[in-house]
Parts: C-alpha cells; sequence; structure tokens
C-alpha cells in the first residue's frame, strides 16, 4: 500500500520539551487522526512535516517525494485552528488571491463550496465566526485538486451540526482512495466517526499507531475489586489505574478476557478511555 505521507524517526528539540523519534504514515485513500493531550507533540509533528520547522533527526516522504517542490505543496490541503487568511479580505477576493497562487486553482468547485457552506461571498473574513472561517479554510483546502489533506485540531470549537457536516466532507474526500487525510483533534468522538487508523502521541513519543476498529472493537476495560485484580495475569495487562471504588485495566482483546476471566465486567473502551489510561495509568 502507497502512502500519502511517511514519517519516520522525528526528532526536535525545544528547550523544555522533546519530540522523540515519532514515526507513521498516512496509507493513500485513509483517514489517520492524530491525538494527544495539550502540549504532546501533535502542532510540532505538523509542522515539521510542512517543512514549517526544521528537524534535528528523521526522514519525511508527501507523496513519495522527501523534498516539498512546488508541485508537491499544490497537492497538499492545509487547514490550522485559527484564522487562515488575512481577515480584510473577502472569499471573493480570497479567490483572485488564490487563482495566483495554485496553478490547480479550480474556481468552479471553490464558488460551489461557499454557497454549499452558505458563505457570504462579499463579506469580509473578520465578520466571520470561527465555523464560517473553519468552513472557508476547508474550501480552500478543497478547491486546488489537493491530495492530502492535513487538518490541525479544525473542528474544534465548532456546534456538532457543523462538525458532522465538515466530517461528511472528509468521509466523501477519501471515497476514490487516492485521497489521503491527516487529522488532528481532541474530539476523539470525531475520529471513532471517520478514522481509519489513531496515532496516540504523549509527551513527544507515539504510545501506538494502529488501525481504529482494532481499538473500537478488539480493546476493552476490565472492572473489578482488588483481590480480582491481584488474581489477574499480569501479561494481560496494558495499563491499570486505581479508583475510588474499582481497578479499571485496559486490555488489547476483551472477548479473550472475558473468557478467561467470566466473573470479570469487560466493557469496551472509547478512544477517550484508551487514552486516559495510557496517561493516567501505571504499568
Amino acid at each position: 500500500m502507497n502512502s500519502a505521507l511517511t514519517i519516520s524517526g522525528l526528532t526536535k528539540t525545544y528547550k523544555d520539551f522533546v519530540l522523540d523519534g515519532i514515526s507513521f504514515d498516512v496509507p493513500e485513500g485513509s483517514i489517520v487522526g492524530l491525538i494527544g493531550e495539550n502540549g504532546a507533540g501533535k502542532s510540532t509533528t505538523i509542522n515539521a512535516a510542512l517543512g514549517l520547522i526544521k528537524r534535528e533527526a528523521g526522514h519525511i516522504s508527501i507523496m513519495g517525494k522527501e523534498e516539498l517542490d512546488n508541485d508537491t505543496k499544490e497537492q497538499i490541503g492545509v487547514v490550522f485552528d485559527g484564522s487562515n487568511y488575512p481577515e480584510i479580505l473577502s472569499p471573493k477576493r480570497l479567490n483572485r488571491v488564490m487563482k495566483n497562487i495554485y496553478h490547480s486553482w479550480d474556481e468552479h468547485t471553490y464558488m460551489t463550496l461557499l454557497k454549499k457552506f452558505s458563505l457570504p461571498a462579499d463579506k469580509q473574513i473578520k465578520q466571520f465566526s470561527k465555523g464560517m472561517k473553519m468552513k472557508l479554510a476547508i474550501s480552500v483546502a478543497l478547491s486546488h485538486n489537493s491530495k492530502l489533506l492535513i487538518l490541525d485540531e479544525a473542528t474544534s470549537g465548532l456546534d456538532p451540526v457543523i462538525r458532522d457536516d465538515i466530517l461528511d466532507m472528509l468521509l466523501d474526500f477519501v471515497q476514490d482512495e487516492e485521497h489521503s487525510i491527516l487529522v488532528s483533534s481532541h474530539i476523539t468522538s470525531d475520529l471513532e466517526k471517520i478514522a481509519d487508523y489513531i496515532v496516540f502521541i504523549h509527551e513527544g513519543q507515539v504510545v501506538f499507531f494502529k488501525p481504529k476498529d482494532e481499538l473500537t472493537e478488539q480493546y476493552g476495560i476490565i472492572k473489578c475489586g482488588a483481590a480480582q485484580f491481584d488474581a489477574l495475569d499480569k501479561s494481560d495487562i496494558i495499563v491499570y489505574r486505581k479508583m475510588d471504588y474499582e481497578w479499571q485495566i485496559l486490555v488489547s482483546d476483551r472477548e479473550k478476557m472475558q473468557k478467561k476471566y467470566p466473573k470479570a465486567m469487560v466493557v469496551p473502551a472509547t478512544i477517550d478511555e484508551i487514552m486516559l489510561l495510557y496517561v493516567k495509568g501505571e504499568r
């Protein structure tokens, strides 16, 4: 399977933070969700992939190329949290600017998306709400024949209806299996809906890079008392956490654990719960 983006051994050191050997890829035709708490290294990873910051070590290739030439840049649509364009412009004036930036700019697609998102073409961007600004950024990203979309917290702060519209658009984008998406988000329920793979970064390191279905369909949490916890085979435990009234144990195969420990309560785990147990739990 070809990859739209490959990151291998990415390292970047700051005064109080180290991005330490990050490795994962975005297979063509897939959506990869990037999760982790604030300051984990998600945005640093994205900025390094886009060549916005210098890396100390590691390899990055986009569309099979290690150097981001103009042709490759044309094929990447980028959406950051916050304002992506000069606020004094209107979407109509922004269209003229983008025509000069992208050889592959598709004015018809852009104007169609503005209409679909109910974005007024003549209104200044500074008068837009956060949701409208985000829809505009996604409209631009989808209007120059992008093959890879990179979205950094693009749905944060948006209401559920707008988020759902955007998620549906992202799913449509990858249907032809030639388009791919890397999306970082705090809203793990969004990623549960659309992602094919999940990359979890914690304190500058990749904790796991796994198919989403494996996490949501196979992982589980054993909830039990102290006596049951002591009786568990410790090799079955990924991480565990002692709560006020119970122990919570993350396991990678909940059906197998339910058969092995028939008296224990083994429940499905959400991506949020998996992430929380990794961060707060003990090994």
